[in-house]
């Protein structure tokens, strides 16, 4: 766990001490000083390996407009259905834009900076000098959409709900640190961790939900789906017609309304979600002016569906939002609790069958940049040989570690000269004889039991059918089947939180501090959790290990050196065929829509227009 700016300052002076070779009886009297000194104390705002950017009674953030106007309706889409208005349980669909407009959390996260937060529902933050326990004191103004204040025990509540066998099992693992949640008084809350964990005290304050013990009225957890939450959030549910449509209406009583770290933000009267089944029925209701603004992840439709006479007009508007968001890592995920892809040099074989280039080229139109790493576009990414830091952290595991993560790190395989995809498959097919597939006289690769090598990538969307079915086409040189079934969503969720599919499509997405997320994706205790992101079943001492290393970090620089040895491991394990990412947030919106000129720099393009845009007057 990552302490205090002050305290860290402290410690630094008590170790250059010891290094000009004071007295370690002095050093060590030093430290016991510092931390009695270091006793909790208020904050405003808590920076993880940095100060806050925004001083003690800032107006606002950056990059909203505190003078935007208030007022009309923002229509969004949402695909496939919903059948559920709670997001932390694990069956069912959740409705979209509940997380964000209905629930508030302890802190804000600021946008413009990589791991700050900000008092939002609590008034000031106390992390104490051992790392072992934060501290929030409630802001006395908070309240519920019923009118009840907002009290510690709302806290206890919510965060006891979410770690028991009733929620969602992710957060079991994600604050799996917590030893428990203890009421002070009314408006005050402690969270005890079991050990020190660098950015604990940080997720407590940004992404613990809050809600009142009074939604759905004593209903067990997991049997509360269609009760309107009781929130501190600034809308509430305005109409639901279940799997169509949801809308949302801004309320005026709506405690943080002139808070700081509110201001500027919720501007739209109501937010609407309408629900459509597929890309092209989604894409010609946005021309038809069935919603206003679509974050487009295709780019067949960003360079040919996104033209037109109200384009030409300025009626719809057109435009590529710069960010420093660090682009993780997506890719076709392959399940190694599948006997066919347990096999490093099978998933390795696999991956050298994706030719990212050929399909830039002639199906991106040249949008895409190659996803290479599990932090892609931020520090925490390997590049080139181990530095000593990262060399002295794998070397007690040299012997369980392929040699490939102590030399360069691994790239994706590529088609560019002197490469070529006649090459790759080569290679391809001489790592599966090695692992004990043979292609037959048929063409078809078999194992020594004479079984085919056949799998099913599954998606809920037709979009992934030109990249999934151009690596078939290469898979099928190598003898080995490969077919796409798509899912509604609803039943794409279901089969990959029971792990029941043998490759799929995952965006890890990486924050600019990664950490207890990691737990969840990669580790053994997540492996056989159902609903977990470890879809990929990982099971490896040895990042089990470097994890816990990780969230040990102390200072910047080691978590660096952690994540990035992290990062050499699970490339030469081949988890996963590596794809592409945009480099950009690529928008159309309605022209009425207008957003603050200052961008935020850490940011999803959604969750950004439903805090700070707002429309024309």
């Amino acid at each position: 766990m990552r302490p205090p700016l002050e305290f860290s300052s402290m410690l630094i002076v008590a170790r250059a001490l010891c290094r000009f070779r004071a007295p370690l009886a002095l050093a060590a009297a030093v430290v016991l000083l510092m931390l009695s000194m270091s006793a909790a104390r208020a904050e405003y705002a808590i920076a993880w390996g940095d100060k806050p950017k925004y001083p003690p009674g800032f107006a606002h953030f950056d990059y909203v407009n505190p003078e935007a106007p208030r007022g009309g309706t923002l229509n969004l889409a949402g695909f496939g259905s919903f059948d559920k208005l709670n997001p932390f349980t694990l069956r069912g669909m959740a409705a979209d834009g509940l997380a964000v407009l209905m629930f508030e959390t302890l802190a804000e996260g600021s946008q413009d900076e990589p791991f700050t937060m900000y008092g939002l529902l609590a008034d000031d933050m106390r992390f104490a000098g051992d790392g072992l326990s934060i501290t929030f004191r409630l802001n006395p103004k908070a309240r519920f959409s019923n009118g009840d204040p907002v009290t510690a025990a709302d806290v206890k509540y919510s965060f006891d709900t979410l770690v028991g066998p009733k929620a969602h099992p992710r957060f079991r693992q994600y604050f799996g640190d917590v030893a428990r949640a203890v009421e002070v008084d009314e408006r005050t809350i402690r969270f005890e961790f079991k050990r020190r964990n660098h950015e604990l005290y940080m997720i407590i304050g940004m992404q613990l939900p809050v809600f009142s013990r009074k939604w759905g009225a004593g209903k067990p957890f997991d049997e509360i789906a269609r009760d309107e939450p009781i929130a501190s959030g600034p809308y509430r549910i305005e109409r639901t017609d279940w799997g169509r449509s949801i809308s949302y209406r801004r309320d005026p009583n709506h405690w943080a309304r002139d808070l700081n770290v509110r201001r500027g933000m919720f501007n739209f009267d109501r937010v609407v979600y309408k629900y459509y089944k597929d890309e092209t029925a989604r894409m010609e209701a946005f021309k038809a002016g069935e919603f206003d603004w679509i974050a487009e992840n295709s780019a067949r439709n960003w360079a040919r569906g996104h033209t037109g006479r109200q384009y030409e007009s300025g009626e719809i508007v057109k435009r590529e939002f710069a960010h420093s968001n660090s682009a993780g890592m997506q890719g076709f995920v392959m399940n190694t609790r599948r006997a066919e892809f347990a096999d490093v040099r099978v998933r390795h074989a696999l991956a050298l069958a994706f030719d990212f280039e050929w399909m830039n080229r002639q199906v991106f139109y040249g949008q895409y940049v190659r996803s290479r790493s599990y932090f892609t576009n931020s520090d925490m990414e390997a590049k080139g040989e181990p530095s000593p830091a990262e060399l002295a952290l794998l070397a007690p595991f040299r012997d369980r570690l392929d040699p490939a993560v102590f030399g360069e790190a691994v790239l994706p395989p590529d088609t560019n000269p002197p490469h070529s995809l006649r090459g790759n498959l080569r290679e391809a097919l001489a790592l599966l004889a090695q692992a004990g597939w043979k292609v037959d006289d048929d063409g078809v690769l078999r194992n020594a039991a004479g079984q085919p090598f056949e799998f099913e990538i599954l998606s809920y969307s037709k979009a992934l059918e030109r990249i999934a079915v151009t690596w078939a086409r290469n898979l099928g040189k190598l003898g080995i089947a490969a077919s796409l079934r798509v899912t509604d969503p609803a039943l794409f969720q279901k089969r990959l939180d029971d792990f029941d599919f043998d490759v799929t499509v995952a965006l890890y997405s990486a924050s600019q501090t990664p950490g207890n997320e990691l737990i969840e994706r990669f580790t053994s205790a997540s492996a056989n959790e159902p609903g977990s992101d470890n879809l990929a079943g990982i099971r490896d001492p040895v990042v089990d290990a470097i994890v816990q290393r990780l969230l040990r970090s102390e200072t910047r620089d080691e978590l660096v050196v952690a994540a990035r040895a992290l990062d050499r491991v699970l490339r030469a394990d081949w988890y996963l065929v590596p794809h592409f990412y945009a480099p950009a947030h690529r928008v159309a919106y309605r022209s009425r829509l207008a957003h603050p000129q200052t961008l935020p720099l850490y940011y999803a393009a959604e969750q950004w227009a439903l805090q700070t845009w707002w429309e024309r007057r």
